[in-house]
């Protein structure tokens, strides 16, 4: 109680502020431009359109199935090549509705939804983080950080781990060589660009060998740049590799045949 009491007059002082500020600056949603009632919100219109991810799914990649197939159940994709990372999960689908919301995010600098993704993120990877000593960032090249100024996947795998309370790694993990973007590439293509494209660095090694890691980006498309990654990580003598997505590209796949 005596600890509240310190700190109570601060967190109203911040609330207030908060309060004057919406006053002046009404919070809006991220997608529409619509009124919300609070910073980072999406309109109910815009939410209803979301597709959020959630079982049953490819029991290795997390690619949702139409219907229950059982929880062991793997897509063809990953009964063909098996994925180097033990599971992966995303928080929504990447189509039409979402892509303003993540691109906004990634190339327009927009971090308002940040807290709001990391509990989507969190509930969707609610089984891979319960045991994760780690959370590492797919990291990006320092000439295209330089660029940019900052990386999409670091602010998402710091949200999620103040979320969690999940270590978070930032430096764990780096880009050897500038890779060209993939988008427009076929699967093949992906892993080509992308091999031998990741290190960990000598420094984290201790903080690798033996551990559960998290490896954190925003869209998964093919899976190659998870995989690559997780590559990397396993080399340097993690235990398990689990990936978690804000979105991921989803394609129709039967998963019987």
């Amino acid at each position: 109680m005596q600890s509240w009491g310190r700190y109570a007059p601060l967190a109203w002082g911040r609330e207030a502020i908060r309060h004057a500020a919406d006053l002046v600056w009404p919070p809006v949603s991220p997608v529409s431009g619509r009124r919300v009632d609070g910073l980072g919100r999406l309109d109910p219109a815009v939410w209803a359109k979301i597709h959020f991810l959630d079982a049953p799914w490819c029991a290795l990649c997390g690619l949702p199935f139409p219907y229950a197939v059982g929880e062991t159940m793997t897509c063809p994709a990953c009964i063909a090549r098996p994925p180097r990372f033990a599971r992966a999960r995303a928080a929504f689908v990447y189509d039409d509705t979402s892509r303003t919301l993540i691109l906004d995010f990634k190339h327009g600098g927009r971090v308002e939804c940040l807290d709001q993704f990391a509990a989507w993120m969190a509930r969707a990877g609610a089984d891979i983080l319960a045991d994760a000593d780690a959370i590492i960032p797919v990291p990006l090249h320092r000439r295209r950080l330089a660029k940019r100024r900052f990386n999409q996947s670091a602010l998402l795998s710091r949200a999620v781990s103040r979320r969690t309370g999940v270590a978070f790694e930032p430096h764990a993990l780096y880009r050897a060589r500038a890779t060209p973007s993939q988008a427009g590439k076929s699967v093949r293509g992906r892993r080509r660009n992308v091999a031998g494209a990741f290190r960990v660095r000598r420094s984290a090694m201790n903080r690798i060998a033996g551990r559960s890691i998290i490896l954190v980006d925003d869209v998964f498309t093919t899976g190659a740049t998870a995989d690559a990654a997780a590559r990397a990580l396993l080399r340097a003598g993690a235990a398990e590799v689990n990936v978690l997505a804000l979105a991921r590209v989803v394609r129709p796949v039967n998963p019987l045949t």
